[in-house]
Formats: C-alpha cells, structure tokens, sequence
C-alpha cells in the first residue's frame, strides 16, 4: 500500500514537472523564446532611432532645415537702405525681406529672421512706418525700429505689435557705430533683441505657420530669366538688380551698381524668389509719407529657379502670397524678397 502510494506521488511530481517546462519554464541557455530574437530586435530598435534621427526639422519661412528651432518667434527689423547705409549688417541671414518706398524715392527694408542663427550685428535701424507694421503682422514678430511715423505710433502703442523702439533705448539696447552719422548708424544685436523683450514681457517662442513651397522636383513654368532689373527712380542708386547664377539656384543681388554683401562677413545677399507686387502709393501728408495699399491685391511677378511667371497678389492674413487662377503659388525654399513697387512698368528683364 504504502509502495502504491509512493508511485503514484513520483507519477504526480513528473507530470508536474513536464507542465513546467512546457507552459512557463525558461528555455536552455543561448536560445531565445519562440518568436523572439533579442538581436534582431536591437537591429530594429537602433535602426528606428537611426531613422528618426534622419528627420529634418523644416523651417516655415524658408522652407529649409535651418539652425535654430522650428518654434523660435521671428523678429523683423526696418533697416535703412540709404546710400550712406549701404553695405547693411545682418540682411545675408533673413528669411523674408520687403523693400518698400518711404519718402521721395528712397526704399527701406523690413527684414523677417526665424530660421538661422541670428547676425551678431544687425542695422543700420531705421524708424517705422504704418505699412511696415501691417506687413510684420502676418508674422508676429517682436517688431524692432528705432523711431516712427505719426500714424506708425498710433498702432504701435495701440498693441498692434510687440516693439522694441531705438528711441526709448539709444544707447542701451541700440548701439551707434563711429564709423557712420546718424541717422545711418543705430545697430542692434539679437541679445539686446532678447534682453529687450524680456524686459518688455514679449514671449520668444511659438508656432510659426508655414508658408508653401515647392518640392525640389517641381519647376514652375515661366519665361527664362536671368536677370531683373527694378528702377524706384531715374536716379542710379535707387535702382536694384538681380542676376541669376544657376548653380547656386539663386539671384544675387545688387543697389546703385554695387553688389549687395552684408558689411561684416562680406556674404553676397541672394535671393530663391523675387516676388514684385504692384500696389497702389499715395503721398499723404507735407514730409513725402505715404500710405500704401497692401491689402486689395492685384497685378504681381514672381521670379524663382530661372523664370518668371505673372500671378496675383493677395493679402492672407497679414501676409502678402502669390495667387494664380485662384490658387496659391508655392514658393521655391529658401530666401525671399518682395519688392513692393507703385507700378510694374519700372521693372525690366
């Protein structure tokens, strides 16, 4: 009896034992479970992180991997584009730029950066105008000028846009250069930009929403165009020119006969589109100021990858886009520049 009942505890013991090793036992040294291979796995897993890493960030203004983070707010500085201001600091790295008449024929600057590191210099600073203002806002910028218009005033202490003004901090924030007279020697650098806006409360980061571009396959149709010329008067030093270098894929520019580089690296100031709007322009008040139409549209040249093509101007939300046949135009990626003239006949080709 008592034999029996020892057989039968042995029986129950390997039965017991057999299920073990069967349903939740680990198996032998150096093989894996069924349907594991670790290897295989640290494979995946490294080639998965290698992918990721592979991913650019693409920068909304410029359509391009840049330096700095996607979700850094731009700036936009009114730059002076007189004669004695020329070469200007800082231009060689903004995004967007528009230039646009202010008294009599000469032009001044408003330059948008978001994608690179910023210049160390950046001016000569110049004072603001309405439509400067109203041209930043499709960005919502941190707006940095140094002086301002009657009615430039008026939006700006009614919050339009967060402004760091060279008049409230000459001397501080704002710097002059010996090597020019005022007022064609107010420079900023982007530390006092950020020191100014930490001071003033303005936030520094936030989505930016992206401009079209095109894909680097795509070739817009157009007449061939390697060079563009813009005359804001008969006067030579208010004429702008563009020469296209198929290489680069770009436009080098020039003013008054002389290539544009920026005053402290010597860079050459390009351009990937040359976007010419045609708006109506009307003198205002006894200084020459002006007020110009930036909001109803109308007739436009857009010149990118060696061509030009007629479009439409529109104005969507605060920014200025070409439209043709009702559509937007996507931009090639990379540095934009919008010339806003009174009329299309002063441009040649």
């Amino acid at each position: 009896m008592l034999n029996r009942k020892i057989m039968l505890l042995i029986a129950l013991m390997t039965i017991l034992l057999i299920g073990c090793n069967t349903n939740g036992s680990s198996p032998n040294a150096g093989e894996s479970p069924v349907g594991e291979n670790p290897s295989q796995e640290t494979e995946n897993g490294q080639q998965q992180e290698e992918e990721e890493d592979e991913v650019e960030e693409i920068f909304p203004l410029t359509g391009t991997p840049g330096e700095t983070a996607t979700d850094k707010r731009p700036f936009a500085v009114v730059i002076n584009n007189d004669v004695k201001a020329r070469p200007q600091s800082g231009l060689h790295k903004a995004d967007i730029v528009y230039e646009v008449l202010a008294e009599g024929d000469i032009t001044r600057l408003l330059a948008i950066f978001q994608s690179q590191v910023p210049p160390d210099s950046i001016g000569p600073v110049r004072s603001a105008r309405s439509y400067f203002i109203d041209l930043a806002k499709g960005y919502d910028p941190i707006f940095v000028f140094h002086g301002w218009s009657p009615v430039a005033r008026e939006k700006i202490e009614a919050g339009e846009v967060d402004g760091i003004n060279g008049l409230s901090y000459d001397g501080t924030l704002f710097k002059r250069a010996s090597f020019r007279v005022a007022p064609h020697n107010s420079y900023i650098t982007y530390d006092n930009i950020e020191k100014g806006s930490d001071r003033l409360g303005y936030s520094l980061e936030q989505a930016v929403p992206a401009l079209s571009f095109h894909k680097k396959e795509d070739i817009p149709a157009g007449d061939e165009t390697g060079y563009v010329k813009i005359s804001y008067s008969k006067r030579a030093a208010t004429h702008v020119e563009y020469s296209y270098e198929e290489n680069e894929n770009h436009y080098v520019r020039s003013s008054g006969g002389e290539k544009n580089i920026d005053l402290d690296t010597s860079e050459e100031i390009v351009a990937h589109n040359i976007f010419i709007v045609e708006s109506y322009h009307q003198i205002v008040d006894d200084a020459g100021r002006r007020e110009i139409d930036i909001t109803s549209g109308g007739r436009a040249i857009l010149i990118q990858n060696g061509v030009r093509s007629e479009v439409e101007w529109k104005e969507d939300e605060g920014r200025i886009l070409p439209y043709l046949n009702g559509s937007p135009v996507p931009f090639t990626p990379g540095k934009t520049w919008i010339q806003i003239v009174p009329d299309l006949t002063i441009v040649s080709y």
